[in-house]
C-alpha cells in the first residue's frame, strides 16, 4: 500500500536559555517550541470498538494513521489537511505504527 496521504509530524520541548534552564512567559508557563516535519502516512478509519473504547476514557479519536516507524520518533501531535491533532496511541507492527490522533480544538 502506498503511503499517499502527507502530515506534519509535531514535536513539543520546553524552551531553554543558554544556560540550559527553562524559559518561562510572564504568567509562569513554560514556554514551548513546536518542531515539525512533513513524512507520508496512510489514513484508516477508526474502528468502532477503538472508538467506544476511547470515549469511555474521555478521548474522542478521529483520525487513524500508518506511518514507517522509523519515520515516528514519539511526537505528541500532527497536523493534516491544515488541522491539528494530538496523538493519543500508538502501535507499533514491524516496520510500520499506526498514530491513533484526536482533534485539538484549543490550546489551554
Amino acid at each position: 500500500m502506498r503511503h499517499n496521504d502527507v502530515i506534519q509530524l509535531i514535536s513539543v520541548e520546553t524552551k531553554h536559555d543558554e544556560s540550559g534552564n527553562p524559559v518561562y512567559d510572564e504568567i509562569g508557563n513554560p514556554v514551548k517550541v513546536e518542531t515539525d516535519r512533513t513524512v507520508y502516512a496512510n489514513q484508516f478509519e477508526v474502528s468502532s470498538s477503538e472508538f467506544y473504547e476511547a470515549s469511555a476514557q474521555g478521548l474522542k479519536p478521529e483520525k487513524q494513521f500508518e506511518v514507517y516507524s522509523f519515520e515516528y520518533r514519539g511526537e505528541e501531535k500532527l497536523r493534516h489537511e491544515k488541522r491539528e491533532y494530538r496523538i493519543i496511541r500508538t502501535s507499533s507492527r514491524g516496520e510500520k505504527t499506526r498514530l491513533v490522533c484526536e482533534r485539538v480544538l484549543a490550546d489551554g
